[in-house]
């Protein structure tokens, strides 16, 4: 029984011990404890500093552009800086997705959905997707006609409600959500949906549960038996839940009136695919995890973007004329701007560029994984590992930028003031295969709805409500903090 016993606390002590050796030529980084990793010094970071993406700064900082941690049981490493950014983000190497309990959650414990999902299947997936919203308007001058109505109704409600200061922070949400949902479920919601405002609300709340990395639940994932409400495992199935049961009641009313002949949506259309039961990876599991991607998506990013832009535009009042005065020069105020306009205003989209490079909505992307072991300048990245890209070092970099922290739009213009960007610093979208599917929808929309609401008020700061901040709330984005703002309309 002693050397039993013995036998089991030297093989517990030899695997404490092994578990703290890094793989070979890993990435310089912060030593690790076994089992937890780097995880404590993490989470001590982040209370004192409460950004993720500055933490991983401050490791960058001190490690240099490329630095590789330990996160519970995951291999994470993070990139810094545009050479080592677009490195990552244009190689096949990387275009994998994380793996992991928290990735697998959301889409009923597999790999579903086009968001987490990679290879073949990926592939296969996003071809469908892009081919079928192509044919309901993406892309096309529909899509920029049901933008346009978005719009109009959107400047209706704030219209009528002008007379008092509008909370500001979440008011695209419904708007910029019907764009998308027009062709994926052939249908729009009332601006002023009360069930879709809260469930749209708890999507906000989820994408602040945790981190691009998967956080707690993805390092540590036994927490949930421990600690389901601290390592938000209970707030996030409940999330899940709701969401879950939202998109099925749209499926379900598509079933019951689906024509075999007819595709009126992409949901339609899956399920058309899926009854020629031709291909094994449409399946009903795969149509929900889809729509869950492109629903969180569709009403995250662009939302918090538009949100963001209200309160730069009340934070620089000067830079909100300057653009009312070039709309009012180049389209006038007898009709509203549209995308035939974008290449006229061009201080206004480098206004809309520098909103998108200061705020940094998706600081650290969307996560990647190498499909197999390669190396990373004079570094190895083991297969599996986790790569987080920095677009926040790139858009924040002194170099390139000189003053980074500063909202200066002028920085996008040329000495004869046309547009100019280098592509390298300002990734908004990022690079490579894995770029952002739905771009081309964010960017019409971004300029659509901005313009918009400025062809049609002035805005002002409420003195009563909470003070526009431009740092926003942690998370996998970053959204902004609620505020209110006074609309004044604009007469012609």
């Amino acid at each position: 029984m002693l050397f039993f016993v013995t036998l089991v606390i030297s093989l517990v002590l030899l695997f404490l011990i092994l578990d703290t050796i890094k793989p070979r030529r890993y990435p310089p980084g912060p030593k690790w404890l076994p089992i937890v990793g780097n995880f404590l010094e993490f989470r001590r970071r982040l209370s004192e500093i409460g950004y993720h993406h500055l933490v991983w700064k401050e490791f960058s900082e001190e490690y240099g552009d490329v630095v590789g941690l330990k996160m519970g049981r995951n291999l994470v490493v993070a990139v810094f800086g545009a050479e080592a950014v677009k490195e990552v983000l244009t190689r096949e190497e990387f275009d994998g997705r994380p793996d992991g309990f928290f990735f697998r959650l959301r889409t009923f414990g597999k790999r579903l959905g086009i968001v987490f999902s990679d290879g073949q299947f990926w592939q296969k997936q996003r071809k469908f997707s892009m081919q079928h919203l192509r044919n309901f308007g993406f892309g096309r001058k529909e899509m920029e006609e049901k933008i346009e109505e978005e719009t109009k109704d959107l400047i209706a409600v704030f219209k009528k409600q002008c007379s008092e200061p509008i909370w500001m922070h979440t008011a695209f949400d419904v708007s910029v959500l019907n764009v998308l949902w027009a062709m994926m479920a052939g249908e729009r919601f009332n601006i002023n949906d009360e069930r879709l405002r809260k469930l749209l609300k708890i999507v906000h709340d989820a994408f602040r549960l945790t981190d691009m990395s998967g956080g707690m639940l993805n390092q540590l994932p036994f927490l949930r038996f421990i600690a389901p409400e601290t390592c938000g495992y209970n707030q996030l199935v409940d999330v899940l839940v709701r969401m879950w049961e939202f998109l099925q009641e749209t499926i379900s009313e598509h079933r019951k009136t689906l024509c075999s002949s007819h595709a009126r949506d992409l949901i339609d259309a899956f399920l058309q695919k899926m009854d020629i039961q031709s291909d094994s990876s449409f399946t009903d599991d795969q149509l929900m995890s889809l729509c869950l991607d492109l629903f969180m998506a569709g009403s995250e990013t662009t939302s918090n973007t538009l949100g963001f832009s209200v309160v730069y535009m009340l934070q620089f009042p000067e830079v909100q004329k300057k653009v009312q005065d070039e709309m009012d020069e180049v389209v006038g105020r007898n009709r509203w701007p549209t995308l035939q306009d974008r290449i006229k205003l061009k201080y206004t989209e480098a206004v809309l560029m520098e909103i998108q490079r200061r705020a940094n909505i998706p600081p650290l992307g969307i996560a990647h994984r190498a499909t197999r072991d390669v190396s990373l300048f004079d570094y190895r990245i083991p297969e599996g590992t986790i790569v987080l890209t920095s677009l926040y070092s790139v858009h924040m970099d002194h170099k390139f930028w000189k003053d980074p922290l500063a909202f200066r739009p002028e920085r996008f213009l040329n000495k004869e003031g046309n547009l100019e960007v280098d592509e390298k610093y300002f990734a908004p979208f990022g690079y490579g295969k894995r770029r952002c599917l739905g771009e081309s929808l964010a960017k019409a929309n971004y300029f659509l709805f901005f313009t918009a609401l400025l062809h049609n008020f002035y805005l002002e700061k409420d003195c009563d409500g909470p003070e526009p901040q431009l740092e926003g709330y942690d998370g996998v984005t970053i959204s902004p903090k609620p505020f209110r703002a006074k609309l004044i309309p604009r007469t012609d």
